[in-house]
């Protein structure tokens, strides 16, 4: 089938090779002209501008987004209304929040054109390994467009979630629980650390557990890479960013009266690691000063 994407991203440059790899024509977009002109020498037709990009498609286009959420998206889906006809479809595949995709698909809707949302995971890997494809929209336009996701993944790895906005918002959960994941293995790990007298190999560790323990996982692997090349991670500063997906994921439960005290922990982690030092533990060390008298640490 035809397909349409702009933005060329780690992701997006990734799904457009894989879907060249699959036997589709892509017309590839991007802001700038590198990443369109790597993939035009992979087999792409170069669109430099969002005009031409529309151009080169045949009625009903499928135009892929695959760049960061917010204004930048809606930006972009503005200036493709009025080059669009009825019966094209534009697909989110960034990490875009749910409640967007909704108000979109009425929006889209009022100009004869319909809206897909699709939960994308894989990270840079998803060129060679698959993407993980979570597609919320309408059943017979999701069926149309399947060709092109079923691509995307790996076998098993495609999901039709339902309407619009439970793309996205599935893709939303499974980072949060992805944030709880992490953060426990990186408090585990620390803990192993701190037992000097063990002198334990926290590589030899994570490679054992990737075989037969119940905790083996991609991250379990990626922590296993990590600490060969480096084991004690002293290139790397401790200073953790967010994307949004976990702050949304538990706005989320607090709507739906869901606790999640691990997911909520782990974001809260993050935080913690942006602080070169932390003023709440200062009051916290002042208040045992005051009423036992404890001892504390002054200062440089």
């Amino acid at each position: 089938m035809e397909i349409g994407i702009t933005g060329l991203g780690r992701m997006g440059a990734g799904m457009a090779e894989r879907w060249l790899r699959g036997g589709h024509r892509v017309v590839a977009h991007n802001r700038s002209r590198g990443p369109v002109d790597e993939l035009a020498a992979k087999g792409a037709d170069a669109a430099y501008t969002l005009e031409e990009l529309v151009s080169k498609l045949a009625a009903p286009r499928a135009v892929w987004i695959m760049l960061p959420a917010g204004a930048v998206t809606d930006n972009t889906i503005d200036a493709l209304i009025p080059l669009l006809e009825p019966g094209d479809t534009i697909i989110d595949g960034g990490n875009t929040h749910f409640p967007d995709d909704q108000r979109r698909a009425a929006m889209l809707k009022g100009h004869g054109l319909n809206y897909i949302d699709q939960g994308t995971s894989g990270g840079i890997w998803g060129l060679e390994n698959g993407f993980c494809i979570m597609v919320g929209g309408e059943d017979e336009l999701v069926r149309r467009l399947e060709p092109a996701f079923l691509t995307l993944a790996p076998t098993d790895g495609y999901v039709h979630c339902g309407p619009v906005g439970s793309g996205h918002f599935v893709k939303m959960v499974h980072n949060g629980i992805e944030y709880g994941m992490m953060q426990a293995y990186a408090e585990g790990f620390e803990i192993m650390r701190a037992k000097k007298e063990f002198g334990l190999d926290l590589h030899a560790i994570a490679s054992a557990w990737r075989y037969g323990s119940v905790v083996r996982s991609w991250l379990l692997d990626l922590t296993e890479e990590a600490l060969g090349q480096d084991p004690d991670l002293a290139s790397l500063k401790g200073y953790v960013e967010d994307s949004g997906e976990g702050r949304w994921t538990i706005q989320a439960a607090i709507d739906l009266n869901v606790p999640a005290p691990v997911i909520t922990h782990s974001l809260f982690e993050r935080f913690h690691s942006r602080q070169p030092e932390s003023f709440a533990a200062k009051i916290l060390a002042a208040m045992r000063k005051g009423f036992g008298g404890h001892a504390v640490k002054q200062a440089d």
